[in-house]
């Protein structure tokens, strides 16, 4: 683990994520804190975050990019595969079974660990007058205790089944929750008091509600508030635009085209696509309505049959309009 300054963590993030400017700046202050206090030892509350944004956006890529730069443990979790305890599927103690996991049961490592929880939004309380939830409220409930940090029993897994349970305190551990929030812009317009016609929306119809969200709203959508309470970081990613799209396709160090160059690099074969293709790939892309994700779909249509006759292929392959019409 390394402590660095908030324009260090954006600068590496800059890498990988294209745009979401803001959200990579209040993401990186607050991990930048997280740290600095468990190094200066400072009795300082944990800043866990709150990343809401459409599929695709970057949610998970800006937590695992975190976790690289940082040199710590690093583990994912599907909120919706998490039930209270006493139900069958996973309780939210094996969270950090993972992240144990990811650490090597190194337990001083897995202390300081980033755990990202996806699709947060999942479990949120489906109505005002909340009756016994296995996959809702029960499983926010039980977030509570390891979030805000406690010490807490955890299972050692499947592979040491013999071991006893092992204490892991969560008070160091950063968790970050992400989720699209799908209709959370609805609660938003409605507490600005904007109307679905009329001129006040068209005073707004080109800004992203997401930017005005609120812990109201989030409420409103059906987390708890002792759950808010522990992710006091709320922050927006905005939906991708077709030139975000094109920049994400060519320009982090880990784009998809990148990716590809180099894995047919390995058959000694210069991998090319050519303006028109890209541009094609990016428009089916965007009817896909799938972010960034839809852009790996579309690739792989393309690629799967020259990866396969790669022995047929001699020094370079030019991809052109013609080989993506039809994908």
């Amino acid at each position: 683990m390394n402590t660095s300054s908030p324009r260090e963590i954006k600068y590496f993030l800059d890498q990988y994520v294209i745009g979401q400017e803001d959200a990579k700046k209040t993401i990186s202050v607050a991990v930048s804190n997280h740290y600095k206090r468990i190094i200066a030892k400072v009795e300082i509350d944990k800043s866990n975050i709150l990343i809401i944004g459409d599929t695709g956006t970057g949610k998970t890529l800006i937590a695992k990019s975190i976790s690289k730069f940082l040199n710590v443990p690093f583990t994912i979790v599907d909120a919706t595969s998490l039930t209270e305890a006493g139900y069958v599927g996973e309780d939210v103690e094996s969270i950090l079974t993972k992240l144990l996991q990811s650490a090597n049961y190194n337990i001083a490592l897995a202390e300081k660990g980033i755990v990202f929880i996806d699709e947060i939004d999942k479990i949120s309380r489906k109505n005002d007058n909340p009756t016994r939830d296995v996959s809702g409220e029960g499983v926010q409930q039980a977030l509570l205790k390891i979030l805000e940090g406690s010490i807490v029993n955890v299972p050692p897994g499947r592979k040491h089944p013999e071991q006893k349970l092992i204490k892991l305190n969560t008070k160091n551990i950063l968790f970050i929750a992400g989720g699209a929030f799908e209709g959370l812009k609805n609660i938003i317009s409605n507490r600005l008091n904007l109307y679905p016609i009329g001129f006040k929306k068209n005073v707004y119809n080109k800004i992203d509600l997401l930017n005005f969200v609120s812990s109201h709203d989030i409420k409103k959508y059906g987390l708890i508030p002792e759950l808010i309470g522990r992710l006091p970081i709320i922050t927006n990613l905005n939906s991708l635009s077709r030139e975000s799209l094109k920049r994400i396709l060519l320009e982090p160090n880990n784009s998809i085209i990148k990716q590809y160059k180099e894995l047919f690099l390995l058959d000694k074969i210069k991998l090319k696509f050519t303006y028109y293709a890209i541009d094609l790939i990016v428009y089916k892309a965007i009817k896909l309505s799938l972010g960034a994700r839809g852009l790996k779909t579309i690739c792989e249509k393309i690629i799967k049959d020259y990866l396969f006759n790669t022995d047929l292929i001699k020094e370079s392959l030019l991809i052109d309009k013609f080989d993506i019409k039809f994908k």
